[in-house]
């Protein structure tokens, strides 16, 4: 970022103006680092930090020890055991100007005395920084990097962080290495497409999903989420020393540690530089998002000679890419009802292009971020595309916005009602959001429905937004009749909704379905019924589901598609799991506290009983647990294998080829690890198939895959 030259300000105007930075970063660094909730974007941040530094060069009486100038950021959470670091973990200074970085460079040569110096050039990682201390090579502790001198201990939640070694090759009695836990780009589009399944709010963004992962009380939640982890530094050592960064990066992948993909070892800044641009246009093969790159001096003995401010090294500085972000005017907030009566605001925008797309609606998230950004209908506004997947709202342009607007108060924007169903809504503080309190609402209902009908849950196949829409609200019809002897006559009637709850699915007939079917009239001619009659029969069939696919299309909340398969295989039947209390539910594996409650509550609840009820008299099977792999030959090639798969295949979707693997007693797991066995790669298969070659793990193309089935 080029330097900004603030006009001089009176002490009196500075202190006013220095208190108020102060409190601001203050609330954003606890905002960020505590609440895991970050409402403005990082070079937001960096230019208010920016601005109070500035503000106390020219002011030195204004600088104090608290400043967020002299520290590196937030507070160690509630909940967890503090721990000190035994070398502070320190943050970096950062810039967005090429020639900042040319001037750090002339800094440095200056401060050594040399005329040329060689650098090290990784990727920034946006996720959690975290430090693991390795003691005679077993990993004793994990801690987060709290305010920098004391952290939380995390070390429960870092053992089940698979790419993490509990255990590393090395005699040094301590050993620290340090680096950043994330959520791969494509994790975090199905953790968000999980929770959007089940009535969930969705994550931000991958880093805040990653923050909201390891504040986890329960380890087991952080377990069913697929966090990783890239290490980069050391902190403390004892018995083990590195001559240069490089050579850091090259001992940590030697003991087992993930390390980047993607580093370069550079002579001078013109390389460094070369390399932020190659970075940069490379960026999507690492699977995770970054900000920007990190550029250390090379030399360790050079860090000792340089040192470091209270704040930061001066070994080490951050250039961060610009985000790409569009300016465009926020036209109206509508509000989305999920099928658990969460109310979502969602910005509706004068379409803009950006990144590639076109952009006419962007995510809020919820009430109190709206208000915490100040957000306006009418107002212009920032969006940017987070880690190329979402669209956010991430300011406002303040010197734009019109006359006359008005801050945003959700119960009065909705009347205090329901947009779907009217009925009313309150207040629920634990999701930071407002929930529709009819259990009746047709948006919940169609929600519900889409929800068990899914690929995932039921499979119901035929069953599209549409005709769910069609089948749970009221439909006029029209009849056309023609007696001979007064002409064609058309009589319109309101038909009542056919569906509202699962169960009412499996008293569906042919004739209600095709009355209610969408664009029925451009079609009418064909009595045959072929869509109604083929999704009737598509319902019926569904009765004798596997066990796993009626626990998730239930909903429970906090139960995905991976812990509904277990609750099936250990429990056996719907009755057992619904008999089950809270001692039962905690001896099954992957179950926590969370989960527990959940799956006591849903089915504590006498509607939800009664429509299980309504499901036993239809007929749906409540006992088939998968038993294929039971009856595997222990001599298949698959049987007890851990198996990934990745790419597409020709002959199988994912996942009928998940369960040919696993009627073969596989173990079919979604991340390539050093426990993984087998891999099996269809076509465009990418970073899972280069880490697999580079551990050494037998890959199975298709036609390979396909001959050890038939063994």
């Amino acid at each position: 970022m080029e330097a900004m030259e603030a006009p001089a300000k009176s002490t009196a105007a500075a202190k006013t103006r220095a208190e108020f930075l102060r409190a601001e970063l203050e609330r954003h660094n606890r905002l960020y680092y505590v609440d895991a909730r970050p409402e403005i974007s990082d070079r937001e941040f960096d230019r208010l930090l920016r601005e109070l530094q500035d503000l106390e060069t020219a002011h030195p009486e204004l600088a104090t020890p608290d400043s967020p100038t002299q520290r590196v950021g937030g507070a160690p959470l509630a909940g967890f055991r503090p721990v000190k670091h035994a070398v502070p973990m320190m943050s970096l200074d950062n810039t967005y100007s090429i020639e900042e970085m040319r001037e750090f460079d002339a800094r440095v040569r200056k401060a050594l005395g040399v005329e040329s110096v060689d650098y090290v050039l990784e990727p920034k990682v946006d996720g959690v920084s975290i430090s693991l201390r390795y003691e005679n090579g077993g990993l004793a502790v994990a801690a987060t990097r709290g305010d920098g001198k004391t952290g939380d201990n995390v070390t429960a939640n870092a053992r089940t962080i698979r790419s993490i070694p509990l255990r590393i090759p090395t005699d040094a009695p301590v050993f620290e290495a340090r680096g950043e836990v994330y959520l791969g780009t494509a994790d975090f589009i199905a953790l968000n497409a999980m929770r959007a399944q089940d009535g969930e709010p969705s994550f931000a963004n991958p880093r805040n999903a990653t923050a909201g992962s390891l504040k986890q009380l329960d380890p087991k939640v952080v377990a069913a989420r697929p966090l990783a982890a890239v290490l980069y530094a050391t902190g403390e050592l004892v018995g083990a020393e590195f001559e240069t960064q490089a050579d850091v990066l090259r001992g940590l992948k030697k003991l087992g540690f993930p390390t980047a993909k993607l580093w370069w070892e550079c002579r001078g800044i013109d390389e460094v530089i070369e390399h932020v641009d190659e970075l940069d246009i490379r960026k999507d093969e690492l699977g995770y998002d970054i900000d920007g790159v990190v550029v250390k001096v090379n030399r360790l003995a050079y860090w000792r000679q340089l040192g470091a401010t209270a704040k930061a090294p001066r070994f080490a500085m951050a250039y961060k890419y610009a985000h790409k972000q569009a300016q465009t005017v926020l036209k109206a907030i509508t509000l989305q009802v999920g099928r658990t009566g969460v109310l979502t605001p969602v910005a509706e925008l004068e379409p803009v292009e950006l990144a590639g797309s076109t952009i006419a609606r962007a995510t809020l998230h919820n009430e109190d971020e709206i208000k915490r950004k100040d957000i306006r209908v009418g107002d212009t506004v920032v969006i940017e595309k987070a880690g190329e997947v979402i669209p956010a709202v991430v300011a406002v342009v303040p010197e734009k916005r019109p006359a006359k607007t008005q801050p945003f108060d959700l119960f009065a924007h909705a009347g205090g009602r329901c947009p779907a169903c009217g009925g009313e809504i309150a207040r629920d503080p634990e999701a930071a959001a407002w929930r529709c309190e009819n259990l009746g609402c047709p948006a919940q209902i169609r929600g519900r429905i889409e929800h068990f009908v899914s690929r995932k849950a039921m499979d119901v196949e035929g069953f599209g937004e549409a005709i769910v829409a069609a089948l749970t609200s009221e439909t006029k019809v029209a009849t056309t009749t023609d007696d001979g002897l007064f002409g064609a006559q058309t009589e319109e009637r309101i038909l009542p909704p056919l569906v509202r709850d699962v169960a009412d699915l499996y008293a569906l007939k042919p004739d209600d379905v095709e009355l209610r079917r969408p664009n029925r009239v451009a079609d009418a001619k064909k009595a045959e019924m072929k869509l109604a009659t083929k999704l009737c029969a598509a319902i019926a069939a569904s009765k004798n589901n596997e066990l796993w696919r009626l626990i998730h299309g239930l909903g429970i909340p906090n139960v995905g598609e991976g812990l509904a398969r277990t609750l099936a295989q250990e429990l056996g039947s719907l009755d057992a799991l619904m008999a089950a209390d809270a001692e039962t539910l905690a001896k099954v594996r992957d179950v926590g506290a969370i989960v527990a409650q959940s799956v006591r509550e849903f089915f504590g609840n006498a509607r939800n009983r009664a429509v299980v009820e309504k499901l036993r008299k239809a007929g749906v099977r409540f006992d088939r647990v998968e038993t294929a792999a039971a009856g595997a030959s222990p001599d298949g090639y698959f049987f007890g294998k851990r198996v990934v798969l990745t790419g597409t295949l020709a002959n199988f979707t994912r996942e009928q080829a998940q369960d040919e693997l696993r009627q073969r007693g596989a173990a079919v797991v979604g991340t390539v690890g050093k426990t993984t066995q087998v891999v099996v790669a269809g076509a465009e298969a990418g970073s899972k198939l280069d880490k697999a070659r580079a551990l050494g793990i037998p890959v199975l193309e298709e036609a390979e895959f396909l001959a050890k089935l038939a063994e």
